[in-house]
């Protein structure tokens, strides 16, 4: 049975869990009898009002028992109510406005001991380390609370204070969900439950490390430094002097939270600016630094009067790897350019799909619910589109969810929910896909530009209609200049990293001319004078002459491209 106990375990072990109380039976009959007690008897109230015809009568009475049951269930059913709290589009609104105050308007702890507990914490008196503490916490979440106090060298600070006990309760919750996801998976279609116990894992990983106030610290200060460049995103700062495990001190954040729009509009701020750092924000944490907040909730997430976004609270966070990050970039691409097949495959590298599997049969059952959830456009496309038609498809074809992905879907999830809270016609794909377009087009990396070539080559003939497409998204941004990325593109195809890519276009070019548009014509007139000529003129001469002179001679008569640097070697001349 060994020596574990609840309040000693440090990290997640679901065998450390399962020994302890595998020999305590009184524990988990008694936590899941109040469990049960409390879903039914809400359930139960629903059914009465259905029958005696009480549903508008009782709406704010369901709403706030709803509440009030996930409170006093604890903290892992907090965290579910504040998960739905982001889905306007899945949660009546008389629902909805109750869970809202779990993200922050939960019941607190006896201040008393949670002085008590920062002293010890800190190895010192309070008004040693604090000229001012707040009497009474100005929010409390479902992990800890927080007080607003001023250090005695004159800096404002949020100090947020550990739930007592609250280890125990975790574990045991923990211990029940991963119980239930073992029997429940059998029941579930196909794939649909496969590693649902992978899930709780991964799950209860984060909530231990949520629970760790030194690895938060740690996970603010990574994330602060992976957008220090970046002048619209805020990170508060931490005063590691003042923090340990269970007593975290970091910098005061004055802002508004991202569902009072009201506030918002009254400090000068457009909502929609908001959402557009929110977004592009999420898929930096994604798709280029690999290391995303996973609880993005309103609660968590504050417009600036300066116009900023401020993050807090970096207790749930998870990393990507390379790999991931380029493969999720693809498929959001071939899902941009409807190539079905080529998603598929992206699909079993991310682990959607076993990779002995046959894709061919899931082709057109893929091309049919995302055909219809996209639409004509990007607009028509959402997650809650998506997360209903593959439901079905669930039934139908072995796709499973990997663990590590349950954390992305629910920060996606959740990012979408608060955006439509701002704007209920919000699409999370108008932001998204100029931002991977515009990504991809300027190749700031060696990897984005292995992975733009592996985009517009298949089969070693190079799609112009991809880059059509990209060039296309990527305009849709107001804020996105072709030109810098045309200049970025000559100079890429200039360099020695370019070859292959001035090969396979010179290649292409034999076949068909897509050179006379007027549109590359303009373009080769506003980035010439940046791009020196006469050195490109030597190149293409260079690249002409590694082909052979039959090839050569093919292109020359065929394609409006030569003459375009002869013209600027001309011009130059003259």
């Amino acid at each position: 049975m060994g020596q574990y106990q609840p309040t000693q375990l440090n990290r997640y072990s679901p065998d450390a869990i399962a020994r302890y109380y595998r020999f305590r039976p009184w524990l988990v009959w008694g936590r899941l009898i109040k469990i049960i007690w409390f879903f039914a008897g809400f359930i139960l109230g629903l059914k009465l009002d259905e029958w005696f015809n009480r549903v508008e009568e009782n709406r704010h009475k369901r709403a706030t028992q709803l509440r009030q049951m996930l409170t006093n269930l604890g903290p892992t059913y907090i965290k579910v109510g504040q998960a739905l709290s982001t889905r306007p589009d899945l949660i009546r609104k008389d629902f909805l406005e109750e869970l809202i105050k779990l993200q922050d308007q939960l019941p607190a702890f006896d201040s008393a001991i949670a002085y008590h507990l920062i002293e010890t914490q800190l190895e010192c008196a309070i008004a040693e380390v604090f000229s001012e503490l707040s009497p009474t916490p100005v929010a409390a979440a479902s992990l800890g609370q927080v007080y607003r106090g001023r250090l005695t060298t004159g800096e404002e600070v949020a100090v947020k204070v550990q739930r007592p006990n609250l280890r125990p309760t975790l574990t045991l919750d923990l211990y029940l969900m991963r119980w239930a996801a073992h029997w429940l998976s059998p029941w579930l279609p196909l794939n649909l439950g496969h590693d649902l116990t992978l899930i709780v894992d991964e799950f209860g990983t984060k909530l231990f490390e949520e629970i760790d106030y030194l690895n938060e610290a740690r996970n603010a200060e990574k994330f602060a430094n992976n957008f220090r460049n970046d002048l619209k995103v805020k990170v508060p700062a931490i005063y590691w002097r003042y923090t340990t495990n269970r007593v975290l001190t970091l910098e005061w954040i004055n802002g508004f939270k991202l569902t009072d729009t009201k506030r918002i509009r009254e400090a000068g701020l457009d909502p929609e600016e908001i959402i557009q750092i929110g977004v592009t924000s999420g898929l930096q944490q994604l798709l280029e630094h690999g290391f995303f907040h996973a609880d993005p909730h309103p609660g968590n997430l504050f417009a600036m009067p300066d116009g900023r976004m401020a993050y807090i609270d970096f207790g749930m966070m998870d990393q990507l790897d390379e790999h991931t990050k380029e493969t999720l970039v693809d498929s959001i691409v071939h899902l941009t350019n409807k190539e079905y097949f080529d998603l598929a495959e992206d699909f079993v590298k991310l682990g959607f799909l076993t990779p002995n599997i046959d894709i061919r049969p899931i082709i057109p059952a893929l091309e049919k619910v995302l055909g219809d959830a996209i639409g004509k456009n990007v607009g028509d496309f959402n997650f809650k589109t998506i997360t209903d038609e593959f439901s079905e498809l669930m039934y139908d074809y072995p796709f499973r969810v990997p663990a590590k992905f349950a954390l992305i879907i629910r920060s996606l999830i959740t990012q979408e929910g608060i955006a439509l809270s701002l704007n209920r016609n919000f699409r999370i794909l108008e932001v998204g896909y100029p931002y991977i377009a515009r990504r991809l087009l300027n190749g700031e990396s060696p990897q984005l530009r292995r992975r733009l070539l592996n985009i517009l080559f298949k089969n070693d003939k190079f799609q112009w209609e991809r880059l059509e497409n990209l060039i296309t998204i990527a305009r849709t941004d107001k804020s996105f200049d072709v030109l810098p990325t045309a200049r970025l593109g000559f100079q890429y195809l200039l360099s020695d990293e370019g070859k292959f890519l001035r090969q396979q276009l010179v290649l292409a070019l034999t076949e068909d001319d897509h050179l006379h548009t007027e549109e590359v014509h303009s373009l080769w007139n506003l980035v010439k004078e940046d791009l020196q000529p006469n050195r490109l003129f030597g190149e293409a001469i260079g690249l002409l002459t590694e082909m052979s002179r039959e090839s050569v001679a093919a292109i020359l008569p065929k394609t409006s491209f030569f003459s375009m640097f002869v013209n600027s070697e001309d011009n130059n001349k003259n």
